[in-house]
């Protein structure tokens, strides 16, 4: 008996094969197309994806997110920024969001499950646990932005292209004649259309542009910036400070509205602390050795992770890093698994 999944259905090629696959596995299924309220007028609306389906003789609900999809996701995004962190939101999204207020919307309408494109894999053990692991194609792997999944968000997640590599998907498309309502790829910060992200923190209302010091490390005044939000840890351009090296950001100190600057050397941590953990193995009892991603793209690095209480945990690299940016995610992996992932919110040198 097969059980009923909805699809998170965008247009794109990615949910076009999801949606595709699963009904050749002949699963009851319906798409789902949610809105942010962030849409513009020249993407592809609701009533495009709705035709796209139908062709495929899958029906699209529409399901309004506009509320949730504000509060928790744009105003963190503001709000981090705010505090002089460097947001990701798209860790947010997937548990509230994705796999929070639209899992349940298509729980209501009848799903057990829900699709989505990721390109990543669940699978359950032995015990019943169930277990993210990375998607096949390395270069597409996307189980970074899932980390922060629950065990019941894992138990009813459904992805069909975690096998798959991009390639394949394109494709099995073009030769099935599934033809995207958009050829564009989805993007990190898909609320922000056609504007700097720091002008969008001003139109916001939640940031005032204020100008302030740039110092080094040593608190020498080099400079002078224009608002601390177009600043990130790590940050080269736009420093506009000369100097004999090239300025990093190193600190980004809202207390006394100053951009701390530094050499490359300066970027490297030994150690970072990391709080909000959501663990999706068992809690570990001892410290435990992981694969350490402290961002989308940074290539994971051995080290000790060493538990704090429920939700912390002391992350210590076997070879210092560059750029450990407060309000990024830390993820944990043990070979392709992902074992669970927290906020980065200090580091030591």
């Amino acid at each position: 008996m097969t059980d009923t999944i909805a699809i998170a259905v965008s247009g794109g090629v990615d949910s076009l094969v999801c949606a595709y696959l699963l009904k050749q596995q002949g699963h009851d299924i319906f798409g789902v197309h949610f809105l942010t309220g962030f849409e513009k007028s020249a993407e592809p609306g609701w009533k495009e994806v709705r035709r796209l389906f139908r062709k495929m003789d899958i029906p699209v609900v529409i399901i309004d997110l506009k509320i949730p999809f504000k509060a928790e996701v744009v105003d963190y995004f503001t709000a981090a920024y705010q505090d002089g962190k460097t947001p990701n939101p798209c860790l947010v999204c997937n548990p509230t969001i994705k796999f929070g207020a639209l899992l349940a919307e298509v729980r209501r309408l009848g799903a057990s499950r829900l699709a989505t494109g990721h390109y990543a894999r669940v699978e359950a053990d032995q015990e019943g646990r169930y277990r993210l692991c990375k998607g096949l194609d390395k270069d597409k792997d996307q189980s970074y932005f899932l980390s922060r999944l629950t065990q019941d968000q894992l138990a009813r997640a459904c992805f069909p292209l975690g096998i798959w590599t991009k390639e394949k998907v394109k494709a099995l498309a073009a030769e099935k004649g599934l033809q995207p309502v958009s050829a564009k790829e989805s993007q990190d910060v898909c609320f922000i259309k056609d504007v700097h992200y720091a002008e969008f923190l001003i139109r916001s209302n939640n940031i005032c542009k204020q100008s302030g010091d740039i110092v080094d490390a040593a608190g020498n005044r080099v400079g002078c910036h224009d608002g601390l939000h177009r600043y990130t840890v790590g940050q080269r351009r736009g420093i506009n400070c000369p100097a004999g090296q090239a300025y990093y950001v190193v600190r980004i100190d809202i207390r006394h509205n100053r951009l701390v600057v530094g050499s490359k050397a300066d970027l490297c941590t030994q150690s970072c602390r990391v709080t909000d953990m959501n663990w999706i193995i068992a809690l570990p009892e001892n410290p435990i050795l992981a694969d350490t991603r402290i961002r989308y793209r940074h290539r994971a690095v051995v080290s000790m992770v060493s538990p704090v209480g429920h939700d912390g945990a002391v992350v210590r690299f076997e070879q210092a890093q560059t750029a450990v940016a407060p309000g990024q995610g830390a993820v944990f992996y043990r070979g392709d698994e992902v074992i669970g992932g927290g906020w980065i919110v200090g580091t030591t040198r």
